[in-house]
């Protein structure tokens, strides 16, 4: 079967983008919008609603097999690919990257992400056309596209739900009840992205941890729920603590204590502001947890965006987990090898992403997780829980549903 052509529309993510640099230092919250000027190229303000691109393969037999292209939250941050925008980025589909599929065999969905994913487009767009490959590969055979990637990389689809973590926003209270009333195996994310929410020596966090193990124990959806704990802190642990190394992991000896009987996680502890600088403390602080017996596992975030990136982290045990930030990756398929290196290295495997992606990302990240099972993926797009855990959720009992009758 051939791609007959290819159309784009652009549209809106489930959030926004932010200028990270200008949140960390000068802005300002007003409502839901910040006061300040950008600090990040391309930024117009601090906050802008965040855009995508539909990439529509429409095929011989009539059918249209589609993807979107989405950028995460934080553009430009942590060595990213610069803000994301529909306007600039639907020509360059148009004219570059049009000519690689119009007209062509559908073949393998491997070779297909390849004709895209070696060259050196926006993470975006690699993105959201390597979505499309996949599911005109799917409908070329008819078959799931968790099914297709289970082929091709030689995995066993899941049989089982994949956990699903539930991200907050800044309603880190409220949302944490609708996490716990729907179930929610990964929670909340929370968004501790300053001193303020912190604490100055990290006081309020230890509060927060306290009072989400008592809303658990409160509002258990069915016996025996037990969700871990998984909060990012964007580096401002370090922060708080000076980046000294000790203080730090004491304080996570801390965290271990509010939290329990759950397990709990901290992404993104410091933010040493380049990849080498990240790369040994997060090692040093994970051996120095490891040796103390102090039971949080890290996550690695900051500065590991690129599956070389995945590769570096998790060789040096930088970390107990590695957030695959799918957009981040560019192509999908950099995703479905990324979960495999971590599996098959001892580091943990978060299938993430971003707020500010689409349903239609969700819904293919949702085959990926399915067809290389990792330990956890993001219930994505948005900051309301309902929208975003709804989408993953319901996509898994679909292919649940479905895999063995197609």
């Amino acid at each position: 079967m051939k791609i007959k052509d290819i159309i784009c529309s652009s549209g809106r993510t489930g959030f926004f983008f932010d200028d990270q640099k200008a949140i960390k230092t000068t802005a300002t919250a007003d409502g839901n919008a910040y006061v300040g000027e950008p600090c990040t190229p391309g930024f117009t303000r601090v906050r802008q609603a965040g855009e995508s691109i539909s990439v529509m393969f429409v095929l011989e037999d009539g059918q249209v097999a589609y993807g979107d292209c989405a950028a995460v939250q934080y553009s430009g941050a942590g060595g990213r690919d610069p803000l994301f925008l529909a306007e600039d980025f639907i020509p360059v589909i148009m004219k570059e990257v049009a000519p690689l599929y119009v007209g062509k065999d559908i073949s393998t969905f491997r070779e297909m992400a390849h004709a895209v994913d070696s060259k050196p487009f926006h993470t975006a767009i690699r993105y959201g056309v390597t979505q499309a490959c996949l599911d005109a590969v799917a409908k070329s055979q008819k078959k799931l596209m968790a099914q297709v990637v289970a082929q091709e990389y030689n995995l066993t689809l899941s049989n089982k739900l994949i956990p699903i973590f539930s991200q907050s926003g800044d309603d880190r209270y409220n949302n944490v009840d609708k996490m716990i009333l729907k179930g929610s195996d990964v929670l909340p994310h929370a968004l501790i992205n300053n001193i303020t929410k912190l604490g100055e020596k990290g006081e309020k966090l230890l509060e927060y941890i306290q009072w989400m193990g008592e809303r658990i124990g409160k509002l258990t959806p069915k016996a025996g729920y037990k969700p871990i704990m998984h909060i990012d802190v964007y580096g401002v642990i370090g922060t708080a603590f000076d980046h000294n190394l000790d203080a730090i992991v004491d304080y996570m000896a801390k965290v271990e204590a509010a939290a329990k009987p759950f397990a709990v996680r901290i992404e993104g502890p410091v933010d040493m502001g380049e990849r080498e600088a990240q790369v040994e403390a997060l090692a040093k602080i994970t051996n120095m947890m490891d040796t103390k017996g102090i039971h949080v596992e890290i996550v690695a975030d900051e500065w590991c965006n690129t599956y070389e990136d995945i590769k570096i982290f998790t060789d040096n045990k930088a970390g107990h987990m590695a957030q695959i930030k799918t957009p981040d990756l560019g192509g999908i398929n950099n995703s479905i090898e990324a979960v495999a290196y971590c599996k098959a290295n001892g580091m943990g495997a978060y299938l993430g992403g971003t707020c500010n992606e689409t349903d239609r990302s969700g819904q293919v990240c949702t085959h990926v997780a399915m067809a290389t099972s990792p330990d956890q993926m993001l219930a994505k797009p948005g900051m309301g829980v309902d929208e975003g855990y709804m989408i993953v959720y319901n996509e898994m009992n679909r292919i649940l549903a479905l895999k063995d009758i197609l």
